[in-house]
C-alpha cells in the first residue's frame, strides 16, 4: 500500500512541474508580444545593432548637432606626387683659383649672399709677379725689335743691308708679340688687365670672385690653405633659380599640362605650403622606373627651400562636380571612413505648458541621486526623449577642397538621406561609449 501512495504522490509533483513551466512560458510570450506592440522591443534590438546610436532630443540640442545632405560640389581633383627641390647647374658654381698659392683671406662664409663679380677670397704667390715683369720686359723689347725691323727695311731699300737680317728681325719681332701676348692673356685669368701695369705698380695678391650671385653653400679652404686650379675654394647656389622635380606615373601624365599649379610642402616639414607652377613635362622614363620627371618653376617666397631636399606635391587638375560632404561630417575608425545617417525619427509628444520646468526638475532629482556623477556620465545619461537614431555608414574618401570632401558610398543609402553634418565626433563618441556599456 505504502508502495502505491509513493507512485501517486510522485506523479503529482511531476505534473505540477510541468504546469508551472507551461504557464511561465505562455507568460513570457505574452509579454513579448506586449513590448512587440508598444515599440519597447523594438527599441531594444536597436541597440543590439552595434552600427546604431540613439541621442535624445536634450542630447542633440546639447553638443550642436546639425544635420544635412549628400551635397554635389564643385571641387578641384588633385594628383599626389612626390619629387625633389633642385638648381639647375647653370645656377651652381664651384669658385676655384686659376693659379696656385697660398690664401691670404677669405672674405665669405656658409649663407652668405654674394654679387657676380664680388671678391671672396684673396691668394698670393711670387710668380704672380714674375709674370707680370716677363709682360713687362717682353713688350719693351718689342718697341726695340719694331725699330730694328724699320730700319733692316730702310737699309734693304737702299741695298745697304742683306735680305736674312730683315728677316731675322721680322722673325724676332713676331716671337716677341707672341710672347706678349701670353703673358697677357694669363695676367688676365689673374684678374689683372695688361694696360694697367706698370714696373712699379706689379701686383703679388689675386681676389678670387664670384662668377655668379647666390649663396655661399660651403667653403673649402681655410687661411694659409695651399690652393691650385683643381681646388674647390667655395661653393655658390642661386637659390631663386629653384624648380622642382616631380616624378609622375606614365598614366598620370596625360592629365598634365604647362602652366598647371602646384601646392607643395617639404616631406620632413609639412607646416607650409608652397606654389609652383609646371613649365616642362618630361619626355623618357627615370632609370628603370615607369615615372617621368615633370619641372616645375617654384614661385613666391622661396625663404626655407634648399636644394635637395625632398617634397610631397598636389597637382591640381580640371574642376569637377562631385557627391560631397563636409569635411567634418567623415569620421575614422580602426582605418576605415565613415559617415551618420539618420535611420529613424523618434517622435515626442509636445510638452504641456511649463513642461520645460518639470523637466529640468526631472533632471535635477536625478542629479541629486547621483550627486558624484562626472559631466560626461550626466551627458550620456541624457532625457527621457528618444531623439534620432544614427547609422555609421561606410565610405571613401577623395578630393578635399573649400571645405569640403568628396565621398563614395560603400552601402546604398536612400536619395534623399539626412546626415550628420556637425557633431559627427560627438555621435561617434555616443556610439563607443555604448558600445563599452554593452561589454
Amino acid at each position: 500500500m505504502k508502495k502505491y501512495l509513493i507512485i501517486v504522490i510522485t506523479a503529482f509533483a511531476v505534473a505540477q512541474i510541468f504546469i508551472s513551466c507551461s504557464g511561465k512560458g505562455n507568460a513570457e510570450a505574452a509579454s513579448a508580444e506586449e513590448l512587440k506592440k508598444t515599440g519597447e522591443g523594438e527599441h531594444e534590438d536597436e541597440h543590439e545593432n552595434a552600427n546604431t546610436t540613439t541621442l535624445s532630443d536634450a542630447q542633440l540640442k546639447s553638443i550642436g548637432i546639425e544635420l544635412g545632405g549628400i551635397e554635389q560640389k564643385q571641387l578641384t581633383a588633385s594628383l599626389k606626387a612626390n619629387g625633389v627641390l633642385k638648381v639647375p647647374n647653370q645656377n651652381k658654381a664651384s669658385v676655384n683659383s686659376v693659379y696656385k698659392g697660398v690664401i691670404r683671406s677669405l672674405l665669405v662664409q656658409p649663407g652668405s649672399r654674394v654679387s657676380k663679380g664680388q671678391v671672396i677670397a684673396t691668394v698670393t704667390n711670387p710668380e704672380f709677379v714674375q709674370v707680370q715683369s716677363d709682360y713687362l720686359n717682353v713688350s719693351a723689347k718689342i718697341g726695340l725689335a719694331e725699330l730694328e725691323v724699320k730700319r733692316q727695311k730702310e737699309l734693304n731699300a737702299g741695298n745697304a743691308g742683306a735680305l736674312k737680317n730683315l728677316q731675322a728681325a721680322e722673325t724676332e719681332l713676331g716671337t716677341l708679340r707672341t710672347a706678349k701676348s701670353t703673358y697677357g692673356q694669363q695676367i688676365l685669368l689673374m684678374g689683372i688687365n695688361p694696360a694697367n701695369l706698370s714696373n712699379g705698380k706689379l701686383i703679388s695678391v689675386l681676389s678670387i670672385k664670384s662668377p655668379i650671385s647666390g649663396e655661399v653653400s660651403d667653403v673649402k679652404v681655410e687661411m694659409g690653405s695651399y690652393v691650385d686650379f683643381s681646388t674647390a675654394v667655395a661653393k655658390i647656389v642661386d637659390n631663386s633659380r629653384l624648380h622642382l622635380d616631380l616624378f609622375v606615373y606614365e598614366k598620370d601624365i596625360p592629365k598634365l599640362k604647362n602652366n598647371q599649379l602646384i601646392h607643395f610642402t617639404l616631406t620632413n616639414n609639412p607646416g607650409k605650403e608652397y606654389d609652383a607652377q609646371i613649365y616642362s613635362l618630361g619626355s623618357s622614363f627615370e632609370g628603370e622606373s615607369k615615372a617621368v620627371t615633370v619641372h616645375a618653376k617654384v614661385q613666391g617666397d622661396k625663404t626655407g627651400l634648399i636644394d635637395g631636399m625632398t617634397i610631397t606635391a598636389a597637382i591640381s587638375l580640371n574642376r569637377e562636380s562631385k557627391p560631397a560632404v563636409p569635411t567634418d561630417a567623415i569620421v575614422t575608425v580602426a582605418g576605415q571612413d565613415y559617415i551618420f545617417m539618420v535611420t529613424d525619427e523618434h517622435a515626442e509628444p509636445a510638452l504641456p505648458a511649463g513642461g520645460e520646468e518639470h523637466h529640468e526638475e526631472g533632471n535635477h532629482k536625478e542629479e541629486k541621486a547621483r550627486p558624484n556623477a562626472s559631466p560626461k556620465e550626466s551627458f550620456w545619461r541624457g532625457s527621457s526623449g528618444r531623439g534620432l537614431t544614427f547609422e555609421k555608414i561606410p565610405v571613401v574618401k577623395g578630393t578635399t577642397d573649400v571645405g569640403y570632401t568628396e565621398i563614395t558610398l560603400l552601402k546604398a543609402i536612400p536619395k534623399d538621406a539626412k546626415i550628420v553634418v556637425k557633431g559627427a565626433f560627438f555621435v561617434l563618441a555616443k556610439m563607443t561609449n555604448s558600445g563599452e556599456h554593452e561589454h
